[in-house]
């Protein structure tokens, strides 16, 4: 069955275009543009009219791909952002003109249990003898460091129980970093650490984190710290996706891109252009939840949400 799964979030909009089987996703077209949706929602309370306009510009590029490759179902979710923003009906009659189908804002809990299935059907056809040593072990704690949100996700086979909290690489970064030098200031990180630390502590009183034994992190934050740790000369999601980068790492290359100007984090061979600016606090998020939880290593996931969006409209 090829569908098209369409992820709208805080900072980018992306697309899956995929033949999904009984147990397997086939990759037709996947791609992201950075949108910023979330230019100043945090503020404002609202979507921005130019953020919009950049969002639909993305949107009629990925309606002809669809068409193109002759997808027979579209699934449109949106996130953080969209959840937060008085003036949401715009951004729903918008996408409805361009896919002819109702955009879906998920709550948190919603979009923890895609992440979750994304992420974690990949890992349990992983033969732990040969493929991954010494693991993936579930329980896992899927993580998904979003632009608005961050999700938390504990289970094994399925989602048992999952928190969405409003800390995220563009939110904090809007919060506490848009004027704080470059590099910014060490009280402007101790705020951001601050907001983290405030959102891990009602993540632990209300998830059980600490049951698990694999974390599982998404999103283009720690997929960016990963290319950082694997030294790739250019961003390559085959090299990054089940790649396993130690606590130390983590630590390191976060020290590192806190102390970086916006010119040098620019010239990081890995970087998207639209991540320069945010992924400080996105690589922040990721050490909190490393100390915090004490894990020693990351399994890092190129699937996430769109996968399973893709997994949802099959089943």
């Amino acid at each position: 069955m090829r569908v098209a799964a369409v992820d709208c979030g805080t900072n980018s909009v992306r697309l899956l275009i995929a033949d999904v089987g009984d147990d397997l996703i086939d990759d037709v077209e996947r791609r992201m543009e950075i949108v910023r949706l979330g230019q100043g929602v945090d503020r404002t309370g609202r979507l921005a009219p130019d953020a919009l306009e950049r969002t639909f510009k993305a949107m009629r590029v990925y309606r002809e791909l669809i068409d193109r490759h002759g997808a027979v179902s579209t699934r449109v979710v949106a996130t953080s952002a969209t959840r937060d923003a008085a003036n949401r009906q715009e951004f729903v009659d918008g996408v409805r003109e361009i896919f002819g189908v109702e955009p879906e804002v998920v709550s948190g809990a919603e979009e923890a249990e895609l992440s979750f299935v994304g992420a974690t059907k990949g890992l349990l056809r992983l033969s732990p003898e040969t493929e991954m040593p010494q693991g993936p072990l579930p329980p896992y704690l899927v993580v998904d460091i979003g632009g608005g949100s961050t999700e938390f996700v504990v289970g094994s086979e399925h989602a048992e129980a999952a928190l969405s909290v409003d800390i995220g690489c563009v939110r904090l970064t809007e919060r506490h970093l848009k004027d704080a030098g470059d590099p910014p200031s060490a009280p402007a990180l101790e705020a951001v650490v601050a907001d983290i630390e405030a959102a891990l502590d009602r993540v632990e009183a209300e998830v059980p984190v600490r049951r698990a034994r694999t974390l599982v992190g998404l999103a283009g934050s720690v997929t960016t710290v990963a290319g950082m740790v694997l030294d790739l000369p250019a961003y390559d999601s085959a090299r990054i996706h089940h790649s396993r980068i130690s606590a130390g790492q983590v630590h390191e290359v976060t020290r590192r891109l806190l102390a970086m100007t916006h010119g040098e984090r620019a010239e990081v061979p890995v970087m998207h252009p639209g991540r320069v600016d945010v992924i400080g606090a996105g690589a922040l998020i990721l050490d909190r939840i490393v100390r915090r939880f004490a894990f020693s290593q990351v399994v890092v996931s190129e699937h996430d949400i769109l996968d399973g969006i893709a997994w949802s409209i099959a089943r």
